[in-house]
């Protein structure tokens, strides 16, 4: 459940983030009283007044053969040749430098991905006489984080047509010509990469994509999750959240024919903040790893089966139904699963083709009625995977699910006795500063959960002023595979040292301990033959180890010629006032998050909600 503008918070830089943050906390006072039928769901809290009254929806997990799928065929935990990649000399030159215009230069490739071996072609558009394309492989690399594997030519630099909006699903589609195509070779080592282009006139930015073995038994995969960068890509001014008018106007399908927008992330999308951090800790680790993205696992499920361990990353909210059944048999198989984040598997979607190839388009309408596949197969309606017409709650796989943005809190330990926090220093009631945000999941009873799910962090939480709780979980199946949930989306950014301000000093050192727990434990072997999980999801809660925050009062007075009313949220330090008379109304809004201060005055014929 999102709110136009609100979603973005994550996307921008942490400064810009802040201020957006404050903004959106102000229209969520001003919109109180505004429905949130404009997004596809409402905040899935659950009520504490109703506990003791869910209904124990267990998804049993037991198969024939307990432990039988263990991953023979993956190779070992490390990998010396990551070692020595990583002790190669790194670079920082990858970084985008100076005051950059957006469309001094930009381009897109005509893949996702590419197979190590293989080639691929760009789109470049700018207004350099010419141009160089630098492919910087991410790592940790001495704590540069990038290495410089090639360097085109000088190409000339070409302005290229604008990318018209093809209606009626809003979607931008460039047909641009072609620019150059690369030839990956042994050279290219696999890996996430940054195509970093530089103009002769200074003008710098960036294009993503994932090298892959296809053919590798790393222990180790990490998913680049590039289905949700497309929906929050803003490129021509519409992406699956808004439009030029809001969310009115959004597009119902987007298309990977066209550059991410330069705000998201200077053109790598949500790569930098929510991905770089942890690829560089398993780089540094030296783990045996191999990288996909989100739509190698629609094209090619079968990439998961040589693999111990999954890592889902800080927003992988975007999944096919081919995505998902992907990771569920590999889990079945006895793949182990990572989830790094909040809010993933929460939107439904399916692919379209354009003139580069299947999976290009990617479909999102939100409302059953208006998506035309609702009369042909439900399966494939592209709603909230929670909602009808064919409801499967996300929690029945990560054991934890999607309730509500945008908060920030501490995240509170409530079971430190799992193998999890070994050596983290970390003990009841230990507290990570304002690790809980922007969004959370949380344990939901009332829909299908996993046989044994075990909450390790129950941390409590206000959200649009309604108590609730961010949940840490895992769990074991009967099989022996490992599922483990953060629960948050920032934890991915607490691995890294550019986490925002108001999280303190990064890395956070228990964090990256726990990471690196469960990469270990997940990269080896079946957990569940060793380290089983102990069920205590409907007791914790039922009866909270921390108390749940309650919902700020309000309340009003009203006079004879004016009505008054005052609403002080102590959570976050957010006060707002509202006062309307005869003929005016007044809204002062405080927020903590960045101290922002707004006023306004508007007469009472003013369209406004009263």
């Amino acid at each position: 459940m999102k709110l136009p503008g609100l979603d973005r918070i994550r996307h921008t830089s942490y400064s810009a983030r802040n201020a957006i943050i404050a903004v959106g906390m102000a229209v969520l006072v001003i919109a109180a009283g505004v429905t949130f039928a404009i997004v596809a769901s409402k905040p899935r809290l659950n009520s504490l007044a109703s506990i003791g009254a869910a209904k124990r929806s267990v998804v049993s997990t037991t198969t024939s053969s307990p432990f039988a799928a263990y991953k023979s065929s993956a190779g070992p935990l490390y990998s010396s040749a990551i070692v020595s990649e990583n002790n190669r000399p790194g670079t920082s030159d990858w970084r985008i430098t100076g005051n950059q215009t957006p469309t001094n230069i930009e381009g897109y490739a005509s893949k996702v991905s590419v197979d190590q071996g293989h080639s691929f072609t760009l789109f470049v558009s700018t207004t350099s006489d010419s141009y160089v394309v630098q492919a910087y492989r991410m790592g940790y690399y001495q704590g540069l984080l990038g290495r410089l594997i090639w360097t085109s030519k000088n190409i000339a630099g070409i302005q290229q047509a604008s990318c018209p909006v093809v209606a009626p699903s809003n979607t931008v589609e460039c047909n641009w010509k072609p620019s150059l195509t690369i030839l990956t070779n042994s050279n290219w080592i696999p890996g996430d990469y940054l195509l970093k282009l530089v103009g002769d006139n200074g003008a710098q930015k960036w294009v993503p994509i994932t090298v892959r073995n296809d053919r590798s038994n790393a222990a180790v995969v990490i998913v680049n999750a590039v289905t949700t960068w497309q929906a929050y890509n803003l490129y021509g001014r519409y992406d699956l959240y808004s439009g030029p008018s809001g969310y009115s106007d959004r597009a119902t399908k987007v298309s990977f024919d066209r550059p991410y927008d330069y705000y998201f992330g200077q053109g790598a999308a949500d790569f930098y903040g929510n991905e770089l951090p942890l690829v560089s800790l398993v780089e540094k680790m030296g783990l045996n790893v191999t990288y996909i993205t989100d739509v190698d696992i629609e094209k090619s499920p079968g990439l998961l089966s040589n693999h111990r361990v999954l890592v889902s990353l800080g927003h992988d909210e975007y999944y096919s139904p081919e995505m998902r059944n992907a990771l569920t048999s590999a889990q079945q198989n006895g793949t182990n699963l990572m989830f790094l984040g909040a809010n993933a598997i929460y939107r439904r979607i399916r692919f379209e083709s354009t003139k580069l190839g299947p999976d290009r388009i990617e479909v999102n309408y939100r409302s059953a009625a208006l998506d035309p596949m609702n009369a042909v197969n439900k399966a494939l309606v592209t709603t909230n995977w929670p909602d009808p017409p064919d409801p499967e709650p996300e929690g029945a796989l990560i054991g934890i699910q999607y309730a509500c943005n945008p908060v920030r809190y501490d995240m509170v330990i409530t079971d430190p006795s799992s193998w999890i926090f070994a050596n983290s220093g970390l003990k009841f009631g230990s507290r990570l500063r304002n690790l809980v945000g922007s969004e959370y999941d949380g344990f939901n009873p009332y829909d299908p959960y996993p046989k044994d799910l075990q909450i390790l962090a129950h941390s409590p939480v206000l959200c649009r002023n309604q108590p609730g709780f961010s949940d840490m979980s895992y769990y074991t199946t009967q099989q022996g595979a490992g599922v483990f949930a953060t629960g948050t989306n920032l934890w991915v950014a607490a691995l890294g040292s550019s986490c925002p301000p108001f999280m303190g000093s990064c890395p956070m050192a228990p964090v990256v301990q726990i990471t690196e727990n469960v990469l270990k434990n997940f990269g080896s072997g079946l957990p569940g033959l060793n380290n089983p999980s102990h069920s205590n999801a409907l007791q914790t809660w039922r009866n909270p180890p921390i108390p749940a925050m309650h919902p700020i009062p309000t309340t009003t007075t009203t006079l004879a010629n004016s009505k008054s009313t005052t609403t002080t949220t102590l959570a976050n330090s957010k006060s707002t006032t509202t006062t309307t008379l005869a003929n005016s109304k007044s809204t002062t809004t405080t927020s903590g998050i960045n101290g922002t201060t707004t006023s306004t005055t508007t007469p009472k014929s003013s369209h406004l909600l009263q």
